[in-house]
């Protein structure tokens, strides 16, 4: 019996690469109106640097990508307001471009109207990502006692730890629980160890080429697909959409 659905978020419940793309060139083109004296191409890439070395979820990547640029590049500028100008960029888009896949809210709200219980399960800082389930407004859907945050648990993917601790959490056995998201190692093969149903968003994302060591009992392309397993392969009485 399926009685409950986890979802990671980033590249599974909205486009986290195309997102991410979009607010790091919006803050490029603000640091370049603000004065740096570079070219877009140079900046950007520097920009991208800095996020592969001290990853996405750094506090300081602005200031890091200034202290990188060649001196004439900053030279008479305030730091303080460059990397404002940056900020403000990147989180106006975020508040304008952080949406859902169009059928991400449509098939979620048909299958918590089916009764499962709807939960996540993801990596990242706690506030960053409880700030995307609610902006993608999926909150609505979702369980308050199956959110499972990485930095908030204690227990980063692909350690089956975390997804052992979901289960355990809402009572269920593995096999009651499905997880759904688009990395083969940090979401296909740490619920396969955790003994959960394992389904493989592979909608877009840069982790499309990567290779994990099991294989998902189950691959999507959208959540169309998602909703077709359910009801065929687990007898889950779906509402249809109206």
């Amino acid at each position: 019996m399926l009685r409950a659905i986890f979802f990671d978020v980033d590249d599974t419940l909205f486009s986290t690469t195309s997102f991410a793309e979009r607010a790091r060139e919006a803050a490029v083109e603000a640091m370049l109106s603000m004065g740096v004296r570079a070219s877009r191409e140079t900046v950007l890439a520097e920009l991208q640097e800095v996020v592969r070395e001290f990853s996405s979820n750094y506090e300081h990547h602005f200031d890091k990508l200034l202290s990188r640029l060649p001196v004439d590049a900053t030279a008479g500028l305030s730091a303080p307001l460059v990397v404002a100008a940056a900020v403000i960029a990147y989180h106006e888009t975020k508040f304008r471009d952080l949406v859902a896949y169009d059928d991400v809210t449509e098939v979620m709200r048909l299958l918590w109207r089916s009764g499962l219980t709807l939960g996540i399960i993801t990596s990242g800082l706690t506030v960053k990502q409880a700030e995307k389930i609610v902006r993608l407004r999926v909150h609505r859907f979702i369980d308050p006692k199956a959110v499972f945050i990485s930095d908030a648990i204690g227990i980063g993917k692909p350690n089956p730890k975390l997804y052992r601790r979901a289960v355990d959490r809402l009572g269920l056995a593995p096999s009651e629980a499905m997880h759904v998201g688009d990395h083969p190692v940090n979401d296909v093969d740490a619920a396969n160890a955790a003994g959960m149903i394992s389904v493989w968003n592979r909608r877009e994302g840069r982790h499309l080429g990567s290779k994990g060591q099991t294989t998902a009992a189950h691959v999507i392309d959208n959540f169309w697909d998602l909703l077709d397993i359910v009801r065929r392969d687990y007898g889950v009485n779906v509402p249809d959409p109206t």
